[in-house]
């Protein structure tokens, strides 16, 4: 089951993803994106998920809590199961 099929931090108001959307260095947050996505948009339906792809973009996720507090954690040449542990530890700060 996934870490992230529950309703995340109310603190938590975007999550944006950059990446790369043809480098071997984004491919572990390319399929991320796509196994986990559905499952955070159906668990938080108002969360504003944005991912941003373009060329040469180092692989990166950023949080952006209430009062315009923001964190980021590099994905760089990390495998999909790699990226959600990161992503998961980076969510569950506040």
């Amino acid at each position: 089951m996934s870490s992230f099929a529950k309703a995340l931090n109310p603190a938590l108001r975007e999550i944006r993803v950059l990446c790369c959307q043809s480098a071997q260095a984004s491919a572990g947050t390319r399929q991320f994106v796509v196994s986990e996505y559905p499952v955070i948009k159906k668990h938080n339906p108002d969360l504003p998920v944005l991912i941003r792809e373009a060329t040469g973009t180092p692989a990166r996720v950023f949080a952006r809590f209430e009062r315009g507090v923001e964190k980021h954690v590099e994905l760089d040449d990390l495998s999909s199961s790699e990226v959600a542990s990161k992503v998961s530890q980076l969510l569950s700060v506040s």
